[in-house]
């Protein structure tokens, strides 16, 4: 039998999910770039933008499950899912609360002589729908290239 540290390792649905994460988390500059809004290097690690991250993790990964366990499967269904959840998740709750976050920080700005200690809220949690599309697609690549990169 195989220890776990080598499962871990040969784990596809794994390494896709986390690869595409990176992938995505490294094209924030760029996209920020692409826009006319200058290298914004701090985007490679905050969250929101596009694509989104959260997005492609888990595309990557359910695509990963159904070229493994086929595109029936249950394991594929659940996958699948789990990943509608994160992106609504990443659509709503999270963009909402950025944009409470916005709008508290405009109202805190006003009051910030009286009691406000002046750090301002984070305001960019979630995702638009084509952010949320751009990570979607980019996790399936990334499934494609780690299945043909696997040779499956």
């Amino acid at each position: 039998m195989r220890a776990w540290w080598w499962m871990v390792l040969h784990n596809r649905v794994l390494w896709a999910g986390v690869l595409a994460m990176l992938v995505a988390q490294g094209l924030k500059p760029v996209v920020s770039r692409l826009r006319g809004q200058g290298w914004r290097w701090r985007a490679a690690f905050a969250p929101g933008g596009m694509p989104s991250s959260h997005a492609a993790l888990v595309a990557a990964a359910a695509h990963t499950i159904g070229l493994q366990q086929g595109f029936d499967s249950p394991l594929f269904g659940l996958a699948v899912v789990v990943a509608m959840i994160v992106m609504y998740d990443a659509t709503g709750v999270r963009r909402e609360a950025g944009e409470h976050a916005a709008r508290l920080n405009r109202l805190l700005k006003e009051l910030q002589h009286r009691v406000w200690d002046g750090q301002a809220l984070r305001e960019v949690l979630g995702h638009t729908p084509w952010e949320v599309f751009g990570g979607l697609l980019l996790g399936v690549a990334v499934a494609q290239g780690v299945a043909w990169w696997a040779g499956h």
